[in-house]
């Protein structure tokens, strides 16, 4: 072999090995360019995911916080229903609560006492603030006990605890509008009531007219 077809052999596998170098250089470089893109992508999933699942724990118990709060109010506003029933409606009692004499044993053994017993409304009754305090003046009484045996009638008597559930409007005589303090005999309601109608739970002693 002639020394100029040696040279051109020699350069042409300097040239081979050079792209081979080239190829190689690039693909690691390209390889290495994918690894930091994946790894960026990889953290900004993750920090996506960690900050998700941070609001999602914080709207949760913000939710069981507010919850807590409802619960907590209503317990603390219940009153004491005990009164005459003027009007029943499909979805609650129209009550004069007040009775105080409804109070003593056997009536009140029962929620629901007949209109013929001997009641009559406490003269001067001023209501407290206090957990529990009778009820003073007209009041509208939802979820009551249903049974087959004690079903109210108009003017019997009724002695139920209440939780404050906002108010409600009637039409008392005629066309005559009335609204009134509306109480839940069952907790857990109320409690639903309020959160859905976004109100905080309170049990003043005054009356819209």
């Amino acid at each position: 072999m002639s020394y100029l077809q040696n040279m051109i052999t020699k350069n042409q596998v300097v040239s081979i090995s050079f792209v081979f170098l080239f190829v190689f250089a690039a693909q690691s470089a390209m390889s290495q360019t994918n690894l930091a893109t994946n790894a960026n992508a990889a953290n900004a999933s993750s920090s996506t995911a960690i900050q998700t699942f941070q609001s999602q724990t914080n709207q949760t118990s913000s939710i069981a916080e507010r919850i807590q709060q409802v619960r907590a109010a209503c317990i603390q506003n219940r009153r004491l229903i005990c009164g005459k029933i003027l009007k029943i409606l499909p979805d609650g009692l129209v009550v004069e609560s007040g009775y105080t004499n409804l109070l003593r044993t056997p009536i009140n053994r029962s929620w629901l006492a007949p209109g013929t017993v001997t009641a009559s409304r406490a003269s001067g009754l001023i209501e407290g603030n206090e957990p529990a305090s009778v009820c003073v003046g007209q009041v509208f009484l939802t979820d009551y006990p249903k049974s087959r045996l004690l079903k109210p009638k108009v003017y019997d008597y009724v002695i139920l605890e209440g939780y404050p559930t906002g108010r409600c409007t009637y039409t008392s005589v005629g066309n005559v509008q009335r609204t009134v303090r509306k109480f839940s005999a069952v907790l857990e309601k109320a409690v639903n009531l309020n959160l859905q109608e976004k109100t905080y739970p309170q049990a003043s002693a005054l009356e819209v007219k």
